[in-house]
């Protein structure tokens, strides 16, 4: 995915990976993609959407439950 991403993408994937699976067992929430870029909502919206659609993301739930977890199987 180099060179598709931006900057706060690269660094939320980048703290998911070092994280690991116990870092984020509830997921990624929009709430903790702010936290980390301090990106706008809208922006940390787009940001997600986006790395779901590129396939970097699998996205679960629904509305305030919406939940982000790393694609493991990826190409």
């Amino acid at each position: 995915m180099r060179g598709q991403l931006n900057p706060r993408q690269e660094k939320v994937l980048t703290r998911l990976f070092r994280e690991g699976p116990e870092g984020f067992i509830e997921g990624l929430s929009a709430e903790k993609y702010i936290g980390i870029t301090g990106a706008p909502r809208a922006t940390a919206t787009r940001d997600l959407q986006d790395l779901v659609g590129k396939g970097a993301l699998l996205r679960q739930g629904e509305r305030k439950h919406t939940r982000y977890l790393l694609n493991l199987e990826a190409n």
